[in-house]
């Protein structure tokens, strides 16, 4: 069994036009409510993925999952069961797996704010992409750490990482284990990383995951990842093809957020559900679409970053579950335009699309996360620094 290790430590350490490239389905009336307040949300209409315009794909078996070192897209069948690699065996070496918190107190980049409990946003008038939230404050928060070091680590020497959003990551751990033991990826720290708290706009996490600037990035690298050499006697890479980000949903955006304004940083990046749609807070008019805009302006006229990047979307991701109705809040027409463009800049990219799959799904991710692993760490060679 792998072995946890739980430190706490003490309070100073712990401290726009949308192209129209897929047909989508229309959306449910919206439903008054009460004004700031974010009304219900009505089920996920399930989406084809053979609908006009979405990208070609190749249809697996069911069961089946994408060969590692292979680029496009991919359907996945409707069954998904966990990825032998994820479950521990005897003859398996165990990593230690080590938590510790953080305080806002401090943090030089986020001291924290939060949106008060059941309020939201109002669509600014003038502006449909941009949510007015008036209810956000400072607020302090405390965010959990763990971070994996393999029992092939050899203490001290450099190595290359997986840094993860809305962690601890318990189905990373695992995979790891399996796939370093088996010579699949190489020997590697895991990072995973709690949110600041809260969820979409006017929160920490929002904040965190969803601006599209590097300053995310730019606080891993200044305030988490010293931490993590400091207490756990590892040295990580500064090589940025041996740093990979992860995240599901905002966390997800974040990972390619991070790889995509610190290029110098991160070379790969894997994603689930992928928030690529408008959720952005404050409103910024150099990308009034948020993570839209990146298939929507950034990935299309920007040169070609040497970025590799595995996303997955299920049939029924989430679609267009706020007041906004500013056409950039479908899940999967995100995920699909990503698809597209990065297909048409010579990205290397593999897309997963998952049939009866939901949000951020566990079962897809526990089917997937092995192969997703081995397809990212393609071509890796690792450096002296």
């Amino acid at each position: 069994m792998s072995r946890l290790l739980s430190i706490a430590l003490s309070a100073g350490l712990s401290a726009g036009i949308v192209t129209a490239w897929a047909q989508t389905p229309a959306p449910a009336p919206a439903q008054a409510a009460a004004p700031g307040a974010r009304g219900p949300r009505t089920p996920p209409p399930t989406r084809d993925p053979h609908t006009p315009g979405y990208v070609t794909a190749k249809e697996l078996p069911d069961g089946a999952v994408p060969p590692a070192n292979e680029d496009g897209n991919f359907i996945l069948g409707p069954t998904h069961a966990p990825a032998p690699e994820m479950t521990p065996t005897d003859d398996v070496p165990k990593g230690t797996v080590y938590e510790f918190t953080m305080s806002s107190a401090d943090s030089k980049i986020y001291p924290g704010i939060a949106r008060e409990p059941n309020t939201f946003g109002t669509p600014d008038p003038a502006e449909p992409s941009r949510l007015n939230v008036t209810t956000s404050h400072p607020a302090a928060y405390t965010r959990h750490v763990a971070v994996y070091v393999p029992k092939q680590y050899v203490p001290g020497t450099v190595a290359p990482f997986i840094v993860g959003a809305d962690g601890p990551d318990r189905v990373l751990f695992p995979a790891l284990d399996s796939l370093i033991a088996a010579k699949k990826i190489p020997v590697m720290i895991g990072i995973s990383i709690g949110n600041g708290s809260g969820d979409a706009q006017g929160s920490q996490r929002g904040m965190e995951y969803d601006t599209m600037s590097g300053l995310y990035a730019e606080f891993v690298e200044k305030e988490v990842l010293p931490l993590v050499e400091k207490q756990y006697n590892v040295k990580l890479t500064k090589d940025p093809e041996g740093r990979v980000t992860m995240g599901g949903s905002s966390g997800g955006s974040a990972a390619l957020i991070m790889a995509w304004y610190h290029p110098e940083l991160y070379h790969r990046v894997l994603t689930y559900s992928g928030t690529y749609v408008n959720q952005q807070w404050p409103w910024n008019p150099e990308t009034p679409g948020g993570a839209w805009d990146f298939h929507r302006k950034l990935i299309p006229n920007t040169p070609k970053k040497p970025i590799r990047i595995w996303m997955e979307v299920g049939d029924r991701d989430n679609y267009n579950p706020n007041v906004m109705r500013d056409e950039m809040h479908d899940w999967v027409l995100a995920n699909e335009n990503m698809a597209k463009v990065l297909a048409a800049k010579g990205y290397h990219y593999q897309f997963v699309f998952a049939v009866n799959a939901g949000h951020t799904d566990r079962a897809v991710k526990q089917q997937t996360l092995p192969e997703a692993l081995e397809y990212v760490w393609q071509g890796y060679k690792p450096v002296k620094n």
